[in-house]
């Protein structure tokens, strides 16, 4: 069971998901007066259909899923090996042979460690995710052959965010999530937590929705959905390159643009960046 808990950041992320979209889908998006866009401009913008968005998240997490399952199968094929090995027999040398320098009590930890982890897991994740990002957008090899699907939605589907090129799913998400997980030292089912709120979020910031008082994400994160459908539209194209929760290397090194939500007198609202005036 405890060899099993290890795979619950790659299913229940993906439950969470679905469950949001079926959320946002049924309750959020329905409702026209929160648009920051006209059902127009999306149509308009939007080069790809929502059927074709649903069939490359489902894809990706196929892989995704397919990947760690075969990283499960080869740990307990090593572990397995390495339990024979008199070397692992050595309490001292074990958590070293396992390729962590920490205890199997990793569950374990009060509120503060906890957080120290997400903490982590949030730098890691920011740094890792806003150079990749950049670099897909400043290489036009990389950008037309990796990254460019992504933008096919100018106006983005609430369910969009994971809709990339695998190989950017591999390299931007996989890798990234790895890393923070290890390097942070966060246990699986904080894992499974942690990735299920960004996978929240993201639906959150590719909503193209815009609810001023009652959404946490949005009233309180500056990297929120207006920040990311800025991202998608072509003023903001080269610019707010971070991804889930903080925009600190856009904030260090210029690409951050700023943006204001304004109420149209219709209903709906309407961005507003620098570049439009």
């Amino acid at each position: 069971m405890d060899k099993m808990s290890e795979l619950l950041p790659v299913f229940v992320p993906v439950i969470v998901y679905w469950i949001t979209v079926a959320v946002y889908e049924k309750l959020v998006i329905a409702n026209d007066e929160y648009r920051l866009f006209t059902e127009e401009e999306e149509e308009a913008q939007n080069v790809v259909p929502p059927k074709e968005v649903v069939r490359g998240v489902l894809v990706n997490q196929g892989m995704q899923i397919l990947l760690a399952v075969f990283y499960f199968m080869a740990s307990i094929i090593v572990g397995g090996a390495m339990k024979n090995n008199i070397l692992f027999k050595d309490e001292k040398l074990r958590p070293l042979m396992m390729g962590r320098g920490k205890k199997e009590t990793k569950g374990g930890g009060g509120v503060l460690h906890i957080g120290s982890q997400i903490a982590v897991a949030l730098l890691v994740l920011d740094t890792w995710e806003y150079f990749w990002h950049r670099i897909l957008h400043e290489n036009d090899y990389l950008f037309k052959n990796f990254h460019a699907m992504h933008h096919f939605q100018k106006v983005p589907y609430s369910y969009g965010g994971q809709y990339v090129h695998p190989f950017d799913a591999f390299v931007g998400q996989l890798v990234g999530n790895a890393l923070s997980v290890e390097l942070s030292g966060m246990s699986s089912t904080t894992a499974a937590v942690f990735y299920s709120m960004l996978a929240i979020k993201n639906i959150d910031d590719h909503c193209s929705r815009w609810f001023p008082h009652c959404n946490v994400f949005q009233r309180f994160f500056r990297n929120n959905v207006a920040f990311h459908s800025v991202h998608h539209q072509l003023q903001g194209f080269n610019y707010n390159y971070s991804v889930h929760v903080l925009s600190t290397w856009d904030l260090l090194l210029g690409t951050y643009l700023p943006c204001t939500v304004e109420e149209k007198k219709g209903g709906g609202y309407r961005l507003r960046t620098a570049k439009d005036d």
